[in-house]
């Protein structure tokens, strides 16, 4: 299929000569006019526009600006048409945003090379933007393979299995799109905050890599002393992320499983640990982990425990409404009780 160039010009001829030299190759739209230029763009998307720059009504420099102001047309390649071949005009033309220009009156065959180059180069430019989405891509989820495998681990060691991975995530998930459908922070709630928040999620427990089996595995009761020694793993799971992630991931990325390791053990009225953290100086992405956690918590067996009916773990988490949880994250948790017993069915 050709690419489709659009000719503006409000000269007849040029717009004869432009079709004449370019329409063997290419399928060539013209149009008179700035206006039915944006017009034209309204409804179609060509590979190329050629400009000119001197129009009666919207001139060139006019609509280039306007493309380069919509998210839609500000990646149409442009080559600027012109009779005033001064400096000036030149970097005017490359200031604005074009690809190149051309002078006038044209010249065949310059005109035909400088349109196959800008062709050949923004063919070349989507190829390269194609290749550099797939590998990364392919690293994003080498990446978040190699998190849930740790995760995994990590679980493993304490006698739960991955799935409290798969159903914390599952819960954070719920909760945060229910936060959205009441707009609840949604000035820190991002796409890129949710999606990082999404993949951090199951990093939670890392610092439980520090804490020996001995204490992780124990059936019964914990002595005081070996209760202090588990709760370092929230202190030393943000450790271990900021010390051996920062260097090959996003920071805000880093930040925010930073933040959900070494907070969501932290308490909403105070009194919680690593750093006795209280209302709003918890991370948002902290408090919001805490409620799905400590939810899996309660309704999953563990080897020391049954797991808790949906009811029960609610009636415990509304004791500590206003005191572990934020109360408004926990309400909106608790509203989505139909969600979350269908979600449990299916996790």
């Amino acid at each position: 299929m050709k690419k489709t160039i659009l000719v503006v010009d409000d000269s007849r001829l040029n717009l004869a000569i432009a079709r004449d030299l370019l329409s063997e190759e290419y399928s060539v739209e013209t149009v008179n006019s700035g206006e039915n230029a944006l017009l034209y763009l309204e409804d179609n998307e060509p590979d190329l526009v050629l400009l000119d720059i001197q129009m009666p009504g919207m001139d060139g420099i006019e609509v280039m600006r306007r493309l380069k102001e919509s998210e839609n047309w500000k990646g149409i390649p442009v080559i600027f048409l012109t009779a005033d071949r001064t400096e000036k005009t030149e970097e005017t033309c490359f200031q604005m945003g074009a690809v190149d220009y051309i002078g006038k009156p044209f010249v065949p065959a310059i005109m035909l090379q400088r349109v196959r180059r800008t062709m050949e180069l923004e063919e070349y430019k989507k190829n390269l933007e194609h290749m550099v989405e797939q590998q990364l891509q392919r690293i994003t989820q080498l990446q978040q393979d190699i998190i849930i495998t740790m995760a995994n681990l990590i679980e493993s060691r304490d006698g739960t299995t991955g799935e409290h991975v798969k159903r914390t995530s599952a819960y954070v998930n719920l909760l945060i799109n229910k936060m959205q459908e009441k707009d609840l922070y949604k000035e820190i709630l991002t796409p890129t905050y949710i999606d990082y928040m999404q993949k951090a999620a199951p990093l939670h427990d890392i610092g439980k890599l520090t804490v020996p089996d001995r204490i992780l595995q124990k059936p019964g009761a914990l002595t005081k002393e070996e209760y202090e020694l588990i709760q370092l793993h929230a202190e030393e799971g943000g450790r271990l992320i900021q010390d051996n992630m920062d260097r090959i991931v996003d920071r805000e990325f880093v930040e925010i499983a930073r933040d959900m390791a070494a907070c969501h053990h932290e308490k909403w009225s105070g009194g919680g640990y690593p750093h006795d953290l209280k209302g709003e100086d918890i991370p948002l992405a902290a408090r919001i982990l805490a409620i799905a956690d400590v939810f899996d918590a309660l309704v999953s067996e563990r080897q020391y425990k049954k797991g808790m009916s949906l009811e029960q773990a609610f009636e415990i988490m509304e004791k500590e409404r206003g005191r572990s949880f934020e109360p408004q994250l926990l309400d909106v948790f608790m509203e989505a009780e139909e969600e979350l017993r269908e979600l449990m069915k299916e996790l």
